[in-house]
């Protein structure tokens, strides 16, 4: 396995394609991180305001969905992503941050696109936990085996997964058991605050990583980033037997979505990391939320045939 490396090989050229972010102001870094926490946090919370605490605990209750949760989130995923490294010519600062994205499936806003997918709700908390867990517990291990160079402790990759994920769905579970007319109330208000925000964190991406962005064209990183999300998200959703459809779209979008949050902390722990990782992975916004549109359009057309 040929080593990465990162921070002070940068050339001069990379430098200067990467200079708004090397020294990005303080106030837009500030706002992207506030409107990331008010997105991935707000599509928990939305979801745990109509959601009963036995419907949260349905999925965790299906050991064939668990059973292929773990199988193609914490076996195909990174296996998936380390042959393409192989058999893809990237930089290697691009092939660390896809590596570092295949440990950290399911984005917390994939309740937004669940329900866009018609797919099982119920299901969300069970893809979701049971993600979050494999990450805390995946992330220490393979980071120093399939990115050597770089390391991380387990508190950095849990930071983001309980302020992002569990702290915000179990709040919104308590509120709906126990004020169920206010969190009703405050639901459709959770959710406009949630998709204004999610538009200006594209914007804001655009702003601080445009030139970023723009420089990975040629470096065949938004291609292979595109090729793993769809790889994964048909293998979730085409490959499973003995699940109902509504049930398999939820397992392809956790498959085929990211939590950035996770992914990006190894990176933001290192001094002088290579931006190209940081990258790669903020790349992922964009490129998620492409992808599961699509693939959410696509279940959604599968579940209204099979109503039909």
């Amino acid at each position: 396995m040929r080593a990465r490396r990162f921070g002070n090989g940068r050339s001069a050229a990379c430098q200067a394609i990467l200079t708004p972010m090397d020294g990005m102001d303080g106030a837009l870094a500030l706002a992207l991180k506030v409107l990331l926490l008010i997105f991935m946090a707000g599509s928990l919370l939305e979801m745990g305001l109509g959601l009963s605490v036995t419907e949260a605990l349905k999925g965790l209750r299906n050991p064939r969905f668990l059973a292929y949760g773990v199988l193609f989130a914490f076996i195909l995923g990174p296996l998936v992503a380390w042959v393409l490294t192989r058999i893809i010519p990237l930089e290697e600062p691009y092939a660390a941050g896809l590596l570092l994205l295949a440990m950290a499936p399911c984005a917390p806003f994939l309740p937004m696109m669940v329900g866009r997918a018609r797919g099982d709700i119920g299901y969300v908390p069970a893809m979701l936990l049971l993600s979050a867990v494999g990450t805390l517990i995946l992330m220490p291990a393979g980071v120093p085996l399939l990115v050597p160079g770089l390391a991380v402790d387990a508190w950095t990759i849990a930071r983001p997964l309980i302020v992002m994920v569990l702290l915000p769905l179990l709040a919104g579970l308590v509120l709906f058991r126990t004020a169920p007319g206010f969190a009703a109330a405050i639901r459709p208000r959770v959710k406009r605050v949630t998709g204004i925000a999610a538009i200006g964190l594209l914007a804001l991406c655009v702003v601080m990583y445009g030139r970023g962005f723009a420089s990975t064209f040629g470096s065949f990183a938004i291609g292979t980033q595109l090729l793993f999300l769809g790889l994964l998200t048909t293998a979730g959703y085409a490959f499973p037997r003995g699940l109902a459809q509504a049930q398999r779209s939820v397992l392809g979008l956790g498959l085929g979505t990211r939590n950035v949050g996770a992914a990006v902390a190894p990176l933001l722990a290192v001094a002088d990391i290579d931006q190209r990782a940081i990258v790669m992975v903020v790349l992922g916004v964009p490129l998620q939320l492409l992808c599961s549109l699509v693939a959410a359009a696509w279940f959604a057309r599968d579940a209204k045939r099979a109503e039909l």
